[in-house]
């Protein structure tokens, strides 16, 4: 049995073997760089009219058929969030799950997010990126309510407003929620 082994790993050494390999063309991805460009040129005007004030915002927010979404982190909406916001982290949009959340696209949607809060850069942390080298001359703002807005009207829900104003967390008009808010 041994040297049948043997006879075997020797027969199968000298075998000379060819390398055959076959390209399976798979399918493209699901991303769509010139659909989401077409997206984002038109969503572009369609956001200017859409931006309003700390009072607008508050306003809006008591009245029928309004809901605040927060897109961030569950981690950081968990902390600190506007109050009364429903959250959707931004990772978990899809078409089902907006409709669980916000089952019509009549809704008045108010979005907010980091860049909009100053005084709490722990649950409120400016997305900016500050170039350490000659690669960009000036330092660049990255704002989740852009691809927030963006991904909402692409989803049909075109009742979006976004707070345009940067909004101490101390301004007793706006009321937060959360682990990270004293009772």
């Amino acid at each position: 049995m041994l040297m049948m082994i043997c006879s075997l790993t020797a027969t199968a050494q000298s075998i000379p073997t060819t390398s055959v390999t076959t390209e399976v063309k798979s399918p493209p991805s699901k991303v769509d760089f010139d659909a989401f460009e077409t997206l984002t040129k038109e969503v572009k005007e369609y956001r200017k009219d859409r931006l309003i004030s700390l009072d607008k915002f508050l306003t809006y927010s008591k009245e029928r058929n309004t809901v605040i979404l927060d897109t961030r982190s569950t981690e950081m909406y968990t902390r600190k969030h506007v109050k009364g916001a429903i959250h959707l982290d931004f990772t978990d949009f899809t078409q089902t799950n907006l409709s669980r959340l916000i089952p019509s696209a009549n809704t008045r949607i108010l979005i907010y997010c980091n860049n909009n809060f100053a005084n709490d850069e722990i649950n409120f942390a400016t997305k900016m990126y500050n170039p350490k080298s000659t690669e960009r001359k000036k330092a660049i703002t990255l704002a989740l309510n852009i691809p927030t807005f963006i991904n909402l009207y692409g989803y049909g829900y075109k009742n979006v407003y976004e707070l345009a104003d940067l909004v101490s967390v101390l301004n007793i008009a706006i009321e937060f929620e959360g682990t990270d808010v004293p009772k």
